[in-house]
Formats: structure tokens, C-alpha cells, sequence
């Protein structure tokens, strides 16, 4: 449930925004039309790629957060996550 409310804000809000603009585009009169198009297709690709933008912006908390846990499991074990156990004392 959770999955679908958050597709439908990050991608059905937006394309519902620019098919409205697209509509107006073509069934409203030519200078009312055009400043719908606009103004919708606009709004539409405004919010698309805010939501894109936060997302590139939460992958380097994501990435910060596995560094921070891989300097806590070398501190406590004196190798890294990755390393085999057998490496933990070869360090150069």
C-alpha cells in the first residue's frame, strides 16, 4: 500500500499534470491553450524532478551511513566488512 501511494506522488501526480496540460493543448482555444500547456506541463516536470532530485540527495545519506557502519565494524574487529577474516592482522 505504502509502495503505491509513494509511485502514485512521485510519478502519477506529475504525469497526471502534463496529460492535463496536454488536453488543454489541444481542446481549449489557441492562447488559453498554449498558457495551459505551459502552466500544467510546467508544474508536472517541476515536481518530477524535485522528486528526482531529493532521490540523488538521499543516496549520498545512504552511502555515508554504510561508511560510517564499515569504521565501526573496523574498530571493533581491526578489518574491514569486505576483507576475509584470515587478512585482519596483514594490514599495510
Amino acid at each position: 500500500m505504502t509502495r503505491a501511494i509513494l509511485l502514485t506522488v512521485r510519478y502519477g501526480i506529475p504525469g497526471a499534470l502534463v496529460l492535463t496540460g496536454l488536453v488543454l493543448l489541444v481542446v481549449a482555444d489557441r492562447g488559453a491553450g498554449l498558457d495551459g500547456w505551459a502552466l500544467f506541463t510546467g508544474a508536472g516536470l517541476a515536481i518530477l524532478f524535485l522528486n528526482l532530485a531529493f532521490r540523488f540527495g538521499a543516496t549520498g545519506d545512504r552511502e555515508r551511513d554504510e561508511e560510517d557502519a564499515a569504521r565501526a565494524f573496523y574498530a571493533r574487529h581491526g578489518r574491514w566488512p569486505d576483507d576475509p577474516p584470515e587478512r585482519a592482522g596483514r594490514r599495510s
